[in-house]
């Protein structure tokens, strides 16, 4: 009989990550913790990678709370505050804090691949994709 004493530890390698999770053009999302990997409840976990000069689609994550570590690289992210963008300029260890609902996206406009580390507040990869936040004569 199991109980929360005697549950076992799960161990997922870098290499087994799956991509059988939510996606955004511009960028790739990788799946270590959830409730379909380990069986998690209340956590999602993964790895993004967005390749050099590229940006994702605009979008959410729903009613999920999201925590970025940034590993390499120089991401931006990328959200309205009224009629105003902002821009959240990030490298190798910072951290970034996404509320739920808020619309954003990435952006790498560096040389080399930008990968974070993710954590959301949900057993599952909520992703809500949406049109684009920008103008069309602001689009690369």
């Amino acid at each position: 009989m199991s109980d929360h004493w005697h549950a076992p530890l799960r161990h997922i390698r870098g290499a087994e990550l799956s991509g059988d999770t939510g996606q955004t053009p511009g960028m790739t999302r990788l799946e270590a913790i959830s409730g379909t990997t380990v069986g998690s409840e209340k956590l999602w976990m993964g790895r993004t990678h967005v390749a050099p000069a590229t940006n994702s689609g605009d979008h959410h994550h729903g009613e999920a709370e999201t925590a970025i570590y940034v590993v390499s690289g120089h991401p931006v992210f990328v959200f309205a505050d009224g009629d105003e963008e902002i821009r959240l300029e990030a490298g190798p260890g910072d951290y970034i804090f996404v509320p739920p609902y808020a619309p954003h996206r990435e952006e790498n406009p560096g040389a080399e691949e930008a990968v974070v580390v993710i954590a959301r507040s949900s057993q599952e990869g909520v992703v809500v994709n949406l049109p684009s936040l920008r103008a069309p004569a602001e689009r690369p």
